[in-house]
């Protein structure tokens, strides 16, 4: 049996999504692995969908947080790459099959066996993951990434998800070929204030979309957006017709399209990245009419990913984060399913991670799969 070494952090056990101590164990670490002591953990959208089972495929009990920043304190023989001691970063996927197709073209993040950081179960099969909000992590070095000098652990978090969603389809989709191109926000969250900075950053005119006025002068004045579009302002809508090049789209709510097909020009391009509860429905007419293209787009494979870190650390971007402490971690999921943040939870977990914090603590039974609950 695979030694396993003690963890700790915080963990839903059902669907009410409620979080609350948790003792677990990690892998000890391999020839090829590099332990990861965790110091931030961004909280993003698809932690609250999975931890409430929006999507219908949560195994319980699961410690979100994919969007983790620490310090490597242990290295396998094999690992070159990286030193004890060093910054590093771990992002949405910890392993792939390294042979597919997608591998071989650095896009870990679409193979078919892709393993996700938590909510997954290890490559072998014999043990659950577990995700960041938690004091430690072993993963491949393969799936370990540099964090640049210069970029913060706190607010650069969130780029190991955000910032990446947002990166990949602009250089997928064309978007960075030519600058002065206008692109549109849909939704100015998570995953919207970045896309107006990474935009920014590579010349295009940025638009920000939204349902109502609230967030227009912190989105021109402080994110640096061009212009800000209210969708409920129909004369407005009526004149921004056919000015978008392309529009990302990061809204997770139910919501129409035919608007913002409306708002693109003959090849413009709408690509989703918000997954939503339920199906949107998709109007074929403007699309064949306008030769108008609709896309999507799920983070990137493991050099994008550094490439990305690379780029947002020159350019000076990061998260607009409001640190939280482990305790705190509930009340802010209430509020981010408010969207009550600007723009992202950042959990202070190496501060604030604190097992006394809880008479109750609920702890995992490895070789079983299951969890109890034990009191200490």
């Amino acid at each position: 049996m695979v030694d396993q070494n003690k963890a700790f952090g915080w963990a839903a056990n059902d669907e009410s999504g409620v979080l609350s101590p948790f003792h677990f164990s990690r892998r000890e670490n391999g020839e090829n692995d590099v332990t990861v002591k965790i110091l931030f953990c961004g909280v993003c959208h698809s932690d609250l969908h999975t931890i409430k089972n929006h999507w219908g495929f949560s195994r319980y009990p699961i410690i979100p947080g994919h969007e983790i920043v620490g310090i490597a304190t242990k290295v396998g023989k094999n690992v070159t790459k990286f030193k004890e001691g060093d910054r590093v970063a771990v992002g949405v996927i910890i392993g792939s099959c390294q042979s597919c197709e997608s591998c071989n073209q650095d896009l870990e993040n679409y193979c078919p066996k892709v393993v996700f950081t938590y909510n997954s179960r290890s490559s072998d099969g014999t043990s659950r993951n577990q995700g960041g909000y938690s004091d430690v992590i072993v993963v491949d070095h393969r799936f370990v990434l540099s964090i640049p000098d210069g970029l913060p652990s706190d607010s650069g978090a969130p780029l190991l998800c955000a910032g990446i969603t947002v990166y990949s389809p602009m250089k997928y989709y064309g978007m960075t070929k030519e600058s002065g191109k206008r692109l549109g926000v849909n939704g100015l969250g998570g995953l919207g204030h970045i896309a107006v900075k990474i935009g920014k950053a590579f010349g295009l005119r940025v638009t920000v979309i939204s349902r109502s006025s609230e967030k227009e002068r912190e989105a021109i004045d402080r994110l640096g957006a061009d212009s800000f579009l209210v969708t409920t302002d129909s004369q407005k809508m009526k004149e921004a017709v056919g000015t978008m090049d392309f529009i990302i789209d990061t809204v997770s709510a139910e919501h129409a399209l035919l608007p913002l097909f409306s708002l693109l020009k003959v090849n413009g391009k709408l690509v989703a990245l918000g997954l939503p509860e339920k199906p949107l429905d998709l109007p074929i007419f403007p699309l064949v009419l306008g030769r108008k293209m609709v896309g999507g787009s799920q983070i990137g494979g493991m050099k994008e990913t550094q490439e990305m870190l690379e780029f947002c650390a020159k350019h000076k971007i990061v998260s607009d984060i409001e640190l939280i402490k482990m305790s705190d971690i509930n009340s802010a999921m209430d509020r981010l399913a408010k969207s009550d943040v600007r723009y992202r939870f950042v959990i202070d977990v190496a501060n604030s991670l604190l097992p006394e914090s809880s008479a109750e603590i609920l702890t995992e039974q490895v070789d079983h799969g299951v969890s109890i609950t034990s009191r200490f």
